[in-house]
């Protein structure tokens, strides 16, 4: 089959055919790409856009309907009994009263502070004894005492997948007495269904996913409470808090643009997934259309072509006979000069070499005889070749060389001696010799019998020339095989040695005995902030190395013990410090070759690494201050120093008000914004040798050493003021929280920390029942009550 394809191509004419052929398919494929493309990149934009408007209108769809749950919860709740045990009596009269309520819920349920079940609606819901005190929802509404929407859960009723929607019940006294709850079931008849049943174009879906990674709802599968699959980057960056449109497996018939939108009410997200057969679907069409087309213009045009080229090719054909018959000698006169324009002046060129080259051959039969005698002893191997290249002569070395019989050789092209490897360089250097008139010397593989089938020869060629003309090329072979091993094994050595320096991040570096650098790697030289090449420079006089505080010299090196592994600085003269690992080694030690070996390892990195952990365990990643750990230590040292502070030590608690609707309403980054300026407010507030922390949530410490009560009472009351001024503005609105904050001495007399924070938070919740924004002091056990 590829004889066939070579002898078809051999045909000029087929040759021509098939250019026009590729010529014309290869422009359409380009256009039809270049449209398909453009085509591709207006429907990707399109679909960007719609499953970006689609996944952003559902999730504030989604926001709207569990904000109006909340809300209508949050409202009930207002209006229940104001004592526990009213609550514990009516609680089924009063949640049937409720019955609205099933209609944006799936169940309604009170419960009592214990978790206890007191009544469900519908009542079928009902089940006897249940206490909900280790439900998550249950317990995330204890420790945030205001309205919630639970993470989704297995539910009791029927082991079914759901959401509760809680808000707490209060007594007159504002203590918590239960909560009220309202149950969205996942796979429930609700608006969670309608989310599922909602299309992206034909064959696109919706899901609704937590930022844990949990599934919701499923347009495509239909399945929830199932963990979803980590194989999409996209997904993931979803589950980071990502808003967008990603474009995920292009190309694969799984291939699909999906656009996320965050939640702002509760940590979920929606994903509205369209698959990319379809939104790319326009494009295919266009694509087979136009592959059709294609078909059919070649169809025509290339009988066509062919035809047209094959008239205008027969007389080459006919002059390729002559010239054949020419050289065998069954055409004595020249050949005809008929046809285009090419092929008469390639007849006539023929004609006229022919002629000169019969000129030539009597002139060199009668110097062949000479030649042979002169290079038939020759050391060396020496080729004479015609115009060609083709082989005229070679003596006795050149085939000892290949290992060829001359009358193999005779008559066929030098280049078929090299490798192919080295053939286009040796027949580009052969050309320039005819056409430059000039030497052509290299270093090529030239091919033999023997192992490893080929011998490594240098060659210098240059042309015969005539006045007017060249007549040939004279070649001549050196074997340098056996040195080429030589210098290749010393070559490897070296640079299996240089490599492997380096490729080091470790500076290696060799100095003599005046301390001048011999050698040097790379890394060493940027160690030293000198060129590349640093050999040459004085090593003591370009760095300045310190060892605890002590300078080391040149001669404490020199006649010192060697060193293994010292922490060291090392100060070049760009003014650059860097912590080093340093060794160093005698070699011929007391020899005149004496050499230091030094190696030196950049220590920074691990020094900043162990700086950076131990900070990071110490410091409240947000608001940059101390964490409950550290505070709690520099508390204990408190504590060990106060018998001899004639001024007591005091400790401050400090409590957030309404810090949780700043959450809910304004979101956590308004959050967490407010929580950076409250600490940068209590920084600024207090002495540089006051400790501040933050020991979680809302909650702060700061302890005043050597302050007294009164002070500590001042400075509370100016940061309860300041914290009252502080507000946040986010979409219009104003954010801000007010504190409730305990004060009390640290004594001698107290057991650890946990009886001095104790007491302070005692100081909190006082100032919490007295309506909160207060200061309240705790004086120690014994001197009386002063709150």
């Amino acid at each position: 089959m590829i004889d066939l394809v070579r002898k078809w191509f051999g045909s000029l004419v087929n040759r021509a055919v098939a250019l026009v052929v590729v010529f014309v398919a290869t422009s359409a494929v380009v256009i039809a790409a270049i449209g398909w493309l453009l085509s591709r990149a207006e429907l990707e934009d399109m679909a960007y856009g719609q499953v970006e408007t689609i996944a952003g209108m559902v999730a504030r769809e989604l926001d709207l309907k569990l904000s109006e749950r909340l809300d209508v919860l949050t409202l009930v709740a207002e209006g229940f009994p104001s004592t526990e045990i009213v609550l514990e009596n009516r609680a089924r009269v009063l949640l049937r009263n409720q019955d609205a309520l099933l209609q944006l819920f799936d169940a309604t349920f009170i419960l009592d502070a214990d978790g206890r079940l007191l009544a469900a609606s519908p009542a079928s819901y009902y089940v006897p004894g249940f206490n909900a005190s280790q439900r998550p929802y249950f317990t995330d509404l204890v420790s945030r005492m205001s309205p919630i929407i639970s993470a989704p859960y297995i539910t009791v009723i029927d082991e079914q997948p759901g959401v509760m929607v809680a808000a707490p019940l209060f007594d007159a006294k504002q203590r918590f007495i239960g909560m009220i709850g309202g149950l969205i079931l996942l796979q429930g008849d609700n608006f969670m269904s309608e989310f599922a049943s909602v299309r992206v174009g034909q064959t696109g879906y919706l899901r609704l996913i937590t930022q844990n990674g949990i599934v919701l709802a499923d347009g495509l599968s239909g399945e929830v409470m199932v963990p979803v699959s980590k194989s999409s980057p996209s997904l993931l960056q979803a589950m980071s808090g990502f808003e967008g449109t990603s474009h995920d497996h292009p190309g694969r018939k799984t291939g699909t643009i999906t656009g996320y939108a965050q939640m702002a009410l509760v940590p979920w997200f929606v994903a509205a997934v369209w698959p990319e057969r379809e939104a790319f679907a326009p494009a295919l069409r266009m694509t087979g259309g136009f592959s059709w087309a294609l078909l059919a213009v070649v169809s025509i045009l290339a009988p066509l072509a062919f035809w047209i080229f094959y008239r205008l090719l027969a007389p080459l054909r006919n002059l390729g006979v002559q010239i054949y018959q020419r050289h065998t000698g069954e055409r004595e006169e020249p050949v005809s000069e008929v046809g285009g324009s090419e092929i008469r002046n390639v007849a006539k060129v023929f004609n006229q070499v022919r002629q000169e080259r019969d000129e030539i051959f009597r002139s060199l039969a009668e110097r062949e005889a000479f030649f042979r005698s002169l290079t038939s002893n020759a050391p060396i191997g020496i080729v004479h070749t015609d115009i060609l290249g083709r082989i005229e002569f070679v003596n006795p070395a050149f085939l000892d060389i290949v290992g060829r019989p001359e009358d193999w050789l005779r008559h066929r092209y030098l280049i078929e001696t090299v490798a192919s490897e080295d053939r286009d360089k040796a027949m580009k250097g052969w050309r320039n010799v005819l056409v430059r008139r000039s030497f052509f010397r290299s270093r090529l593989r030239l091919l033999t019998h023997r192992l490893p089938g080929y011998v490594w020869v240098d060659v210098i060629t240059s042309v015969i020339d005539l006045p007017d003309q060249a007549i040939g090329t004279i070649t001549a072979v050196r074997d340098v095989t056996q040195e080429m091993r030589f210098e290749r094994a010393i070559r490897e050595e070296q640079q299996r040695a240089d490599s492997i320096l380096d490729v080091l991040q470790e500076g290696v570096l060799m100095v003599d005995t005046e301390g001048a650098i011999r050698y040097a790697n790379g890394a060493a030289c940027g160690f030293l902030a000198l060129d590349d090449d640093c050999v040459g420079h004085n090593f003591f006089e370009s760095v300045t190395i310190r060892h605890d505080n002590e300078e080391l010299v040149y001669d404490t090196f020199l006649s010192g013990a060697e060193i293994d592994n010292r922490y060291v600085t090392l100060e070049n003269l760009a003014g650059r410090i860097y912590d080093i690992d340093l060794t160093m080694l005698h070699l011929r030690r007391g020899e005149r070759q004496e050499r230091l070996v030094f190696v030196l390892r950049d220590d920074s990195e691990r020094r900043r690494e162990e700086e950076r952990l131990s900070w990071e365990a110490t410091h409240d990643a947000l608001t940059q201050l101390l964490n409950r750990r550290a505070f709690t230590a520099s508390l204990l040292k408190a504590l060990a120093d106060a018998p001899g502070q004639p001024v007591p030590a005091v400790l401050m608690m400090i409590d957030l008000d309404h810090f949780k609707p700043v959450n809910d309403e304004g979101g956590h980054l308004v959050g967490d914004d407010l929580l950076k300026r409250l600490a940068e407010v209590f920084k600024q507030a207090v002495r540089q040798s006051d400790t501040v922390a933050r020991l979680g949530g809302d909650e702060f410490a700061i302890l005043l050493p050597a302050c007294g009560m009164a002070r500590a009472e001042t400075l509370a009351e100016s940061i309860r003021a300041k914290v009252q001024a502080l507000k946040i503005e986010h979409d219009g609105r104003q954010f801000g929280v007010t504190v409730c904050i305990g004060l009390t001495p640290v004594s001698a007399h107290d057991n650890g920390p946990k009886e001095v924070m104790a007491r302070a938070d005692e100081g909190c919740y006082i100032a919490t029942s007295r309506g909160r924004n207060c200061v309240v002091s705790i004086a120690l056990p014994d001197e009386g009550d002063r709150h």
